[in-house]
């Protein structure tokens, strides 16, 4: 396969990061539009997965903010946002925080999603929530644009990972030999992470992506991470919750935009066609070559696709 992939990528963030009060800690954000919190408009909410922040969709925003509002915080205990000592950093943790992020920043007017990911099961809990609570209140869900998501897996065979990415997997998930490489070793944001792009990574993105995670204690967060991946019914409780957010995705009338590249990692080719046979309300487009983090081989493309569909739902709204 040929290794094809936007050269020209940015390493720069320049965007502000704000911060909000969050039962008791702060969780750092990118917003826009920081005027607009209190209104009714249309909001982009950016969400990131492990071991990433708000970071990651530097170069994608560019191109969605002229149409709407953008959100991106950093997930709590990750980057620029607190990091308690004293939270075991389940799922059901950082949804109790980002449904509140949410509550607080984004406190009402439609939402659309932009996630991969962590950020994508995240995103779709959220949204089936908020499609069980639309028959007493307005429909907040605008869309989900979803990439390389996070979804119950019922083996490891389902999951289709790559073999040494699911040995390495497998491996993460034991309590001693997954706490050594991710918490005193550092291999997740070390070795694992730069693996996830085609490009490699530049200096600048690697001091910027490492910086929150200097001593053991930050990479808590990181280890836990792999060990609630939905795998062969376990976590249950994050099993279930995968695979209901996932029954109503393939059910509901949301709009959807799918993108996808190749080889890819959680969502492969033959995948991604599943999905556009079975997804109601469904667009797709094919980035080309990728991994995991499309958004880093591919932000224009992405940026321009999302952008494109997410005016025409606008439009539609009006």
């Amino acid at each position: 396969m040929e290794a094809t992939f936007e050269t020209d990528v940015s390493s720069s963030f320049s965007y502000t990061l704000y911060r909000a009060k969050v039962l008791g800690l702060e969780m750092a954000y990118v917003d826009t539009q920081p005027g607009k919190a209190k209104e009714d408009i249309p909001t982009a909410l950016f969400l990131h997965g492990n071991p990433t922040s708000s970071y990651l969709w530097r170069n994608v925003i560019p191109h969605v903010s002229p149409i709407m509002r953008c959100v991106a915080p950093d997930l709590i205990g990750m980057g620029q946002s607190s990091k308690p000592t004293n939270m075991p950093y389940r799922f059901t943790d950082h949804y109790t925080f980002l449904s509140t992020f949410i509550n607080t920043v984004i406190p009402s007017g439609p939402v659309l999603l932009i996630v991969q990911d962590w950020g994508s099961a995240l995103g779709l809990h959220w949204a089936y929530q908020q499609a069980e609570l639309s028959s007493t209140s307005p429909a907040r869900v605008l869309g989900i644009a979803l990439m390389e998501f996070v979804r119950p897996f019922p083996s490891w065979a389902d999951a289709a990972l790559p073999k040494e990415m699911e040995k390495a997997f497998k491996g993460f998930r034991d309590p001693l030999i997954g706490r050594k490489a991710i918490i005193e070793q550092n291999a997740f944001v070390e070795q694992f992470h730069p693996q996830g792009q085609l490009r490699g990574m530049t200096d600048e993105e690697r001091e910027y992506l490492g910086r929150p995670y200097l001593d053991q204690q930050s990479r808590e967060p990181i280890w836990m991470w792999t060990n609630q991946v939905p795998i062969e019914e376990r976590p249950s409780d994050v099993y279930d919750i995968a695979t209901r957010y996932h029954d109503w995705l393939l059910q509901c009338e949301v709009p959807k935009l799918l993108l996808w590249a190749t080889p890819g990692i959680l969502v492969k080719r033959e995948q991604a066609q599943w999905y556009l046979e079975n997804l109601k309300n469904v667009e797709g487009v094919d980035l080309g070559a990728g991994l995991h983090f499309l958004m880093e081989d591919h932000p224009r493309a992405m940026g321009q696709a999302i952008a494109a569909w997410a005016k025409k739902i606008v439009q539609d709204e009006e």
